[in-house]
């Protein structure tokens, strides 16, 4: 079986079916529909039936998009047998970020994969809801993506890998009658004028579970998914909001407190295709990510 033709049957059960998978693989509707094809000839079985005007895989399409999986983790494996005998690894790795991800990691990163002979890295900015993270390990070969600290697992069959866990503090302006206290309870914000981002996105998330322990919904007045932005209004005195802790607070005019009561937090997640994440070009710029969320959230601490 040819593996192209496998990925494409695992493209079609992960997009939810042919025009999502076709422009998902960078080909066309028609030639997805060969592939599968072709590859239900070699099978000798049906792997995919029709439902309504679509497609939906048949038991035999699913056991053979699983191991469709493990035939590319092979392929790549192989690759990388081969490569240790040719010294380090060397390739580009496709890395897509958050906004506030790439500020607080990006710059380091670039420093310590410049150190690797050969290896190169293209960083993307995708401002995505939590739930359309998964999708963006099609076209990149690591994935900074985040999620509230609790609840909201990734899917399965992606690999993760933490990279960090960061407090959200409630952003006031300083003179603000709460900027001064050592910290805050939901209780505390009943009331107060909320700069939120939108609904879908983790910090929003939190805010709800944040107005589910007050017992009373946010007063949201704004919403903007820019940080920079939510400083700047918060600053100014229009409203109060919940920022991470290690990407956010710079700007004079803000206090962070931390919030008691709720776990308040995010974390940061790098997402992957198993395939991906067995390539050693991969697994040594995902080391350096790992080392720089270490370093960069170590000297916050310690400040």
């Amino acid at each position: 079986m040819d593996s192209h033709h496998l990925a494409t049957l695992r493209a079609v059960r992960e997009a939810g079916g042919v025009t999502a998978a076709a422009a998902r693989l960078h080909l066309t509707p028609s030639a997805v529909s060969q592939h599968l094809r072709q590859l239900t000839d070699q099978a000798g079985t049906p792997l995919v039936e029709r439902v309504g005007r679509g497609i939906r895989l048949t038991e035999a399409g699913h056991a053979l998009a699983d191991a469709a999986v493990g035939v590319a983790v092979a392929l790549e494996q192989a690759r990388g047998a081969v490569q240790a005998f040719r010294g380090s690894p060397t390739g580009r790795v496709r890395v897509a970020f958050f906004q506030s991800a790439a500020a607080l990691l990006a710059p380091g990163l670039l420093h310590r994969v410049a150190a690797h002979e050969g290896v190169t890295i293209e960083l993307g900015d995708h401002d995505v809801a939590q739930h359309d993270f998964p999708s963006l390990t099609a076209d990149h070969d690591l994935v900074v993506a985040h999620r509230p600290d609790t609840g909201d697992d990734w899917p399965t069959g992606l690999r993760v890998a933490t990279l960090l866990r960061e407090p959200l503090d409630v952003a006031l302006p300083k003179g603000h009658p709460l900027a001064e206290r050592a910290d805050l309870t939901p209780a505390d914000l009943v009331g107060e004028p909320w700069i939120a981002v939108r609904e879908g996105f983790p910090v929003a998330r939190v805010l709800d579970r944040v107005a589910a322990v007050a017992g009373a919904p946010p007063r949201v007045v704004q919403r903007f998914n820019d940080f920079g932005v939510v400083e700047a209004l918060v600053a100014a005195g229009h409203g109060i909001s919940l920022l991470p802790r290690y990407t956010a607070g710079a700007r004079p005019g803000v206090r962070l407190v931390p919030l008691a009561g709720v776990d308040a937090a995010r974390r940061t997640d790098v997402l992957m295709t198993p395939e991906r994440a067995a390539r050693r070009v991969v697994q040594l710029v995902l080391a350096d990510l790992r080392a720089e969320a270490a370093a960069v959230t170590g000297s916050v601490r310690g400040k």
